[in-house]
Order: C-alpha cells, then sequence, then structure tokens
C-alpha cells in the first residue's frame, strides 16, 4: 500500500509542488490551504498534516515508541496531509533499495509515519504551528531576548534561520555548536558579553537569567548551567547538559576556541565535548540548580517549591506556553517592581 501511493504520487507529480491527500468526506477551504503550504519552501523535504499520536502504546502500532508513544506524530487522514514532491521522489528511491520490513498494513497512517521517521527523520514536520517548536519560543520567551538567532542546515526566511553550512545529525550536534561558537566570536558585537545556547524545545526565562549573570564577570572564562558528570570517580569530567541552556561568557568562548580542543565527530554530543574541552583548560564547570534538562512535572514539588527557575525542558505530553507563564515568565513584582531575586553561586 505505501509503495503503491508512492509510486502514484512519482507518476503524477512531475509538474507538481506537493502530493495532497484526504479522505471522500473531507471538506477543503482551498484558498486557506494553498496560503498555508505557501509558507514552505517547496524545494525542501515537508510531511505536513494533522498531527495524532498515541496516549499510550499498543497492539495496533506494535507497541511502537514503548517509553514514550506521544513523541510519535502521525497524521489524521480524515483531515488531509501533504507531502512535498522532493520527499515523495527521496522516499521513493529509498524504497527500491530499501524494501519495507513487514508485508502487512494494519493502519497506514502511523506506518507512513513510521517509514518518513526512520528513512528520513530531518524532514519530518507535523502541524504548521508545531515545526521544530519555534512557535513556541516565539510566543514566550523570544520577546524577552534583545538578540536572538536561529540555526538550522538551511534559511528560512518566515522564521528566519541562519544556515550554519553544517549538515543535521540525528544525534549530536557537535559541529553545528562548534559554528555558533565561532559565529559568536567573528561576527556579533564584542559588547555582547554572553552567549547562551538552547534546544529549540527549552523553555527559558530570559529575565531571570539576566538576574543570575550580574553574579558573573563576563571578562572571566565563565561556562555555566545544570552540571552532569561523566566517569568523574574515574578521573571523569563534569559537564553542563545541553537541553537546561548553556551560557558562555565571551571570555570562556575565546579560551576554548583559542585551543585545539574541537568535535572528535561531526555528531559528536556536543556537551560532553565541551565539558572535555573546558576540563582540559582548567576552566570549572558552574553549576545553578535553576537550569533543568526536563519538565517541571518531573521533578518533586518540594524541590521546585523553593526555586525561581530558570529553564525547563522538553515539551513531552504538555502545553509549553502553559508551563512558560506558570513557571518561567516574570511575575508583577519582577517586571514592574524591579524585584531582587537571589541566586547562588557554586564553582565545581
Amino acid at each position: 500500500m505505501i509503495i503503491s501511493f508512492v509510486s502514484f504520487s512519482v507518476a503524477y507529480g512531475r509538474n507538481s509542488s506537493w502530493i495532497f491527500f484526504c479522505e471522500e468526506d473531507t471538506r477543503i477551504q482551498v484558498v486557506k490551504l494553498l496560503e498555508i503550504l505557501g509558507r514552505f519552501d517547496t524545494s525542501k523535504e515537508w510531511f505536513l498534516g494533522k498531527a495524532l499520536h498515541d496516549e499510550e502504546s499498543t497492539i495496533i502500532h506494535h507497541y511502537a515508541f514503548a517509553e514514550n508513544p506521544t513523541v510519535f506524530k502521525f497524521p489524521d487522514f480524515a483531515a488531509g496531509w501533504a507531502l512535498s514532491i522532493p520527499l515523495v521522489n527521496k522516499l521513493a528511491t529509498k524504497l527500491k533499495s530499501e524494501p519495507l520490513k513487514s508485508d502487512f498494513t494494519i493502519d497506514l497512517k502511523h506506518e507512513v509515519s513510521s517509514v518518513l521517521y526512520f528513512q528520513h527523520n530531518d524532514y519530518l514536520c507535523f502541524n504548521v504551528n508545531d515545526c521544530f517548536a519555534v512557535p513556541v519560543v516565539k510566543q514566550t520567551w523570544e520577546r524577552e531576548a534583545a538578540l536572538i538567532e536561529y540555526y538550522s542546515d538551511y534559511r528560512d526566511i518566515s522564521i528566519p534561520t541562519i544556515d550554519l553550512g553544517v549538515p543535521n545529525t540525528e544525534r549530536g550536534h557537535c559541529g553545528k555548536t562548534f559554528a555558533i561558537l565561532e559565529r559568536y566570536l567573528n561576527h556579533s558585537s564584542p559588547r555582547t558579553p554572553w552567549l547562551v545556547i538552547v534546544d529549540d524545545d527549552t523553555l527559558i526565562s530570559i529575565f531571570r537569567l539576566r538576574k543570575l549573570l550580574s553574579c558573573y564577570d563576563p571578562n572571566e572564562p565563565v561556562f555555566l548551567g545544570e552540571r552532569y558528570g561523566y566517569g568523574l570517580g574515574t578521573g571523569g569530567y563534569s559537564y553542563i547538559t545541553g537541553g537546561g541552556g548553556m551560557v558562555f561568557s565571551r571570555a570562556a568562548v575565546q579560551r576554548l576556541l583559542a585551543s585545539k580542543c574541537r568535535c572528535y565527530s561531526m555528531d559528536a554530543p556536543d556537551d560532553m565535548v565541551l565539558g572535555m574541552c573546558f576540563s582540559g583548560l582548567g576552566i570549572p564547570i558552574t553549576h545553578s540548580p535553576l537550569f533543568h534538562q526536563a519538565r517541571p512535572m518531573d521533578y518533586p514539588k518540594d524541590y521546585l517549591s523553593h526555586q525561581i527557575p530558570v529553564s525547563f525542558h522538553k515539551h513531552w505530553n504538555i502545553d509549553p506556553v502553559k508551563v512558560y507563564f506558570t513557571w518561567l515568565a516574570p511575575n508583577t513584582e519582577e517586571a514592574l517592581n524591579g524585584k531582587k531575586v537571589e541566586f547562588s553561586r557554586e564553582d565545581l
């Protein structure tokens, strides 16, 4: 069935930009549909639709993503879904050389997504307002940032994103992170004393981060965030976990890039490589418990009750905008009265 629809799409898509699929009783507002599709670069590979997900693992989907089935999205066929022609063509080529692993078709909408996810995960994008989590950033903390840049493996003027010339990787992003560091040092104003690198699904309070950074001198090498450790009992090292946000002083970036410490591969874990590099340079990792690698519900309530958190990470099974305004948005006292917020410093 999957091979049939791909063959159909290739045959009828030679003079088209998109293939749009729907059911016989789907009602379509053609003008609105064309407007939405027009927001996307048709030379790129896109998979668009209304996202569904399993609330718990199920036999009809072979218990896929059993640890957290909500992370895997598949389209609601009744609402319609679209594939850009470059993705259709690439998928057709893939299927010729890599046949499907199963002869059974049970739930086509889930199986189509599975093929795209496992064979071409870089371009999986559901719901126009849920691509790469950028809309959440724009609804929440973007407005607090004086200078913000979005990095990708291609340029998209609608966001806008910056193409660093580094290919996307499925795992670690060491090559991309070092490219960001190079860009910061060589292309930003020397009057920009701090660099903060976050994931697109990181929620952060810029207001509180500024308060925290007032405790530090950017002329000193400072590498700040939530500390993790690797092999600490056997001569290992500490590192800042990337999901909660990594904060660099300009002096720290200068020291790092002046050294010969670099990624051992483009897809190496960037946060761990940075930990190794700073450890080798004798620059201590500065830990703050106010950065969080996970969501608020992943921590005991009593642990968070005495904190003024700076960040949380991941959008799994939550409303990230609600989480931001509940936990991270400046409250009235902070925003209007410049209320002092006390932070602690710990060098490890």
